[in-house]
């Protein structure tokens, strides 16, 4: 497979792949062995870049064997914590196994429609596609809550992607503001060097320990659960629509409520506002402090895809990732695109082989009829 290289002309390639994350490297895989002419388009100026950018203590949650992608087993004991420049790393070293043809430092700015072909803009420079895959992730925009900005200048404030470690905030008192798992570990983090505050909602754990026997058997149980519900079965439907429903943050997977409360994490409501340039909780309280660390999650923002991909609601029509409006075009990894595993680094292979097969299903039906057919069935 050769490497293009993006000029200032409009060229055309069969398949684009949008995200070099696990999932578009995954894809990539895939479009090697059925040997499609594809080129993977990657924001960052390195494969991984997104795993290396989080916080400097962060380890991924699931074990080491369930953290390969297709065709590379994880180079680590199957039950180790990989961290995340590990896992960066990991990344990094597939793409060259493969030699995967990853242009970095190109962000996508539109995707449209020209007659059967897709063109993707990226400054100057055009793509047209016969088919485009997007990988980016379901939500790679922070969300903020809309009185952030009416904190004291003197606050700082930084949001969970940008959060490295505790030398980036001032000196004194620090606000997580979000439970859920990021926030926990976070708190954790920070509680060794300041006073610190976790506000939001107790959205519960898992009752084992993490790393331990235990925990193994239950994530080989999880594992197998997930692969039967799926969206193609009844239970699975219930359970993907649940999901989608929810609002809550996830149980905490790593942290347990008596490993803030021995680290000195003071837990505190949700924060609805401001008062005085400080934050304010739920019960009316203000929380004087030097600092905030914004856990609040991130929004989808697919405003550069210009395209009739989506309801009234913003939620995309696809099936398995497969958009059925518009022929060619997928998206993956996304939460629950095909299982509960979908989302995950376990779930990227079995999402990619599926899109993959109806890319290669698509271009042998039109080379049958002389026509494209529509094929049916989430960094930029």
């Amino acid at each position: 497979m050769h490497r293009k290289e993006i000029g200032l002309n409009t060229e055309h390639v069969d398949t684009v792949v949008i995200g070099a994350g696990q999932a578009g490297l995954a894809v990539g895989y895939y479009l090697t062995r059925h040997r499609r002419d594809f080129v993977i388009l990657e924001a960052g100026q390195r494969v991984g870049l997104n795993w290396r950018s989080r916080w400097d203590s962060l380890r991924l949650f699931t074990p080491a064997r369930f953290n390969s992608l297709p065709g590379m087993p994880f180079p680590a004991p199957w039950n180790d914590l990989p961290t995340k420049d590990e896992m960066a790393g990991y990344l990094e070293a597939y793409a060259a196994c493969f030699r995967l043809p990853v242009q970095l430092g190109v962000r996508v700015d539109e995707l449209i429609r020209e007659g059967d072909r897709y063109v993707i803009s990226a400054g100057t420079s055009h793509l047209r596609a016969s088919n485009v895959v997007v990988a980016t992730g379901a939500y790679t925009t922070p969300r903020l809550p809309p009185f952030a900005d009416q904190l004291d200048p003197a606050v700082t404030q930084v949001h969970s992607v940008s959060y490295r470690n505790s030398r980036q905030l001032r000196d004194g008192a620090v606000l997580v503001v979000g439970a859920g798992n990021s926030g926990a570990e976070i708190a954790l983090d920070l509680a060794s060097s300041r006073p610190t505050w976790l506000a939001g909602r107790d959205t519960g754990f898992i009752p084992v320990r993490f790393g331990g026997v235990a925990y193994t058997i239950g994530s080989l149980a999880f594992r197998t659960i997930s692969q039967l519900l799926t969206v193609d079965t009844w239970p699975g439907q219930r359970v993907a629509a649940r999901a989608r429903a929810w609002r809550g943050g996830h149980p905490l997977v790593r942290v347990r409520p008596e490993d803030l409360v021995g680290a000195g994490v003071e837990r505190v409501p949700r924060v609805t506002g401001v008062s005085g340039g400080t934050p304010m909780l739920e019960d009316g309280r203000v929380v004087d402090v030097e600092n905030v660390v914004w856990c609040t999650g991130f929004v989808r923002d697919y405003r550069w895809i210009k395209l009739p991909v989506f309801d009234a609601s913003g939620g995309l029509l696809h099936h398995r990732g497969v958009v059925y409006t518009e022929p060619g075009l997928s998206f993956t990894g996304l939460p629950f695109q095909s299982s509960l595993l979908s989302g995950l680094v376990a779930g990227a292979g079995a999402d990619a082989k599926y899109i993959v097969e109806q890319i290669a299903a698509r271009a042998s039906a039109s080379r049958g009829s002389g026509s494209i057919s529509i094929v049916t069935g989430t960094s930029r």
